[in-house]
């Protein structure tokens, strides 16, 4: 994994390699009457192990599985998807163009395509389903914005197209598209990578029959967050606010905000060592800065020096409150985000 080294490169290594072997069995584990890969399920040029793993994986199903090779994986002549190793159940779409695939049990016509290099031409203009098939069903390796050159399509295409559900690949993030009577539904991708894919990943379980029902399925893999926290008065306090309290191989980047005497960011990463992959890192700025200017003849150093005499009280809520709305004016001024308490 780019950017990773040692232990996390290795966790991140391992979580890859398990995502067929989870996939087979949430398949399973949901009765699922097909399986719908839409590209990239390599980076780069597989090793003989990486694609024996998948290889094998698939072959644990007795339902179809429908793979169409896209930008990362297209169908070089020394492709995985042309190689020997496949079982029956896989089909592969290894042409820059749409064709369709009959599963008569399911009364169901599939429609995919394969890239044969890095890009591919929008081919969904002017495309019409054909068949009598109850359920028409595409699954694309495509992209939703119009000057790609991945596979564009259009919201105008997919009304006109005639298909019930269209299975999207490509596109990292999770999202979709209604347009008449299709649904574009597109899971992102199935592990968080790095710190531009946050939050959960996963797949998509759909059901066609007269209308299209799709629930988003999280996957048990890391994920990644990147989050701001201000140290307030006790940055232990505020991170263990906003890190779990029990061991975790998620990634997370927290930037500490706010006003603060010095951050020991080597102390606070050892504090919270239950989350081996944790980075921190200081933005604060240094406490006395809090009070700066209060005796400038300023709304500003107006507005402090009051605040100043209220954080000086002897009553301790009334000092807290004060100081509180001090930091949140400071942080206003000095451009920093502002979480609210």
């Amino acid at each position: 994994m780019i950017g990773f080294e040692g232990a996390a490169a290795a966790v991140l290594q391992k979580e890859s390699r398990q995502i067929p072997e989870k996939i087979v069995a949430l398949c399973k584990e949901e009765g699922c009457d097909l399986l719908l890969l839409a590209g990239d399920l390599f980076d780069t040029t597989p090793s003989r192990e990486t694609v024996l793993r998948v290889q094998n994986a698939l072959a644990q199903l007795d339902i179809p599985v429908i793979i169409t090779p896209g930008n990362h994986d297209f169908c070089a002549p020394a492709s995985p998807y042309l190689a020997e190793g496949w079982s029956e159940n896989v089909h592969i779409f290894t042409k820059p163009q749409i064709e369709s695939i009959v599963f008569p049990q399911l009364d169901c016509r599939i429609y995919g395509c394969g890239y044969d290099a890095m890009d591919c031409p929008g081919l969904l203009k002017n495309f019409q389903i054909e068949g009598a098939e109850k359920h028409q069903i595409g699954v694309f390796h495509a992209d939703t914005a119009t000057k790609s050159t991945y596979f564009p399509i259009t919201k105008a295409q997919l009304q006109e197209c005639g298909l019930a559900y269209v299975a999207l690949g490509h596109i990292h993030k999770q999202g979709s598209i209604s347009a008449g009577n299709t649904l574009c539904l597109w899971p992102g991708c199935a592990m968080g990578r790095g710190f531009d894919e946050l939050g959960e990943k996963g797949v998509i379980i759909a059901t066609v029959d007269d209308t299209v029902k799709a629930e988003f399925v999280p996957l048990d893999t890391p994920r990644f967050y990147d989050e701001t926290v201000d140290a307030g008065e006790d940055a232990v306090a505020a991170l263990t606010g906003a890190l779990p309290a029990i061991a975790s191989n998620d990634f997370y980047r927290i930037t500490i905000t706010g006003y603060s005497e010095q951050i020991d960011v080597d102390a606070l990463t050892k504090r919270f060592s239950h989350i081996p992959n944790l980075t921190l890192r200081d933005a604060t700025l240094p406490l006395p800065e809090l009070w700066e200017n209060i005796d400038s003849d300023t709304l500003e150093g107006m507005l402090f020096a009051a605040l100043k005499d209220s954080a000086d009280s002897p009553s301790e809520v009334l000092s807290q409150r004060a100081t509180l709305a001090a930091r949140i004016c400071r942080s206003i001024l000095d451009g920093q985000e502002v979480v609210l308490p």
